[in-house]
């Protein structure tokens, strides 16, 4: 698979009252995350789905609702991430069973399971970038991770809706938006990012780190954000990279 555009939509709450659909439709590939819906939300979020990357997490909520999101991704390639015990294909690998039930149900569908080597680079990725381990830090990546990564492999632009800078919860003003926009009555998106910012027992997500490694990615590679709409500042002299807050 090779794009010469990508539209990188997020779940974020900040696609509400968008009206950025046509505009994301209009990429040669469109990539969305999760159990993210489009049908309802067009004209915020577009209809088409080229790819979509999809946590462990999320799986069953994908069963759930495969009319709606696997019927009217036609031709779409899922692409599914977890632990690698949930990839087993001994019987007792979660995912590996659950990939076996949809292709009965639907022999049609492109799905793909990321390797455990592949996934060790992407921790390996992590490290690199923030200098941190993430198993030490307690730190699971975010499906917004593995799916931006995927992208910069992909696609020769990006174009990134919904993300916000990683200093955006800073300010005391900031508009507050629900995590998901398919779930308006859910978690504040900033209480999200900081809870899990913050967290140190158990395992996190950490969305600031990761918001930081993809705006430093931005100086170097071809990925724009909106919706809302930011630019990276050039690193000063005392800003050699990515300040880690893991």
């Amino acid at each position: 698979m090779h794009c010469r555009s990508c539209a990188l939509v997020t779940s974020s709450g900040h696609l509400l009252g968008s009206k950025q659909g046509d505009r994301i439709d209009e990429a040669e590939c469109v990539i969305r995350m999760n159990d993210a819906p489009t049908r309802g939300y067009g004209r915020d979020v577009g209809n088409r789905t080229s790819l979509r990357v999809i946590a462990h997490s999320s799986i069953q909520r994908i069963l759930r609702n495969r009319n709606e999101l696997l019927n009217m991704s036609h031709g779409a390639v899922f692409i599914f991430w977890g632990p690698s015990s949930y990839m087993r294909r001994d019987g007792k690998g979660l995912v590996y069973n659950n990939l076996q039930l949809m292709n009965q149900i639907l022999p049609q569908l492109k799905a793909y399971m990321i390797s455990r080597h592949k996934m060790l680079q992407f921790d390996d990725l992590f490290k690199r970038e923030t200098g941190k381990d993430r198993k030490i830090s307690n730190t699971w990546l975010s499906t917004g991770w593995f799916t931006m990564t995927i992208a910069l492999e992909l696609c020769d632009r990006i174009n990134v809706y919904g993300m916000v800078p990683p200093d955006f919860c800073r300010d005391p003003n900031h508009l507050s938006v629900p995590y998901h926009y398919y779930e308006p009555l859910g978690p504040d998106e900033c209480t999200m990012y900081i809870s899990h910012e913050r967290g140190r027992k158990g395992s996190h997500h950490r969305f600031i780190t990761e918001k930081r490694v993809f705006e430093n990615w931005a100086r170097t590679f071809n990925i724009h954000f909106f919706q809302p709409h930011w630019k990276p500042e050039p690193l000063t002299a005392s800003e050699p990279g990515v300040k880690a807050a893991v």
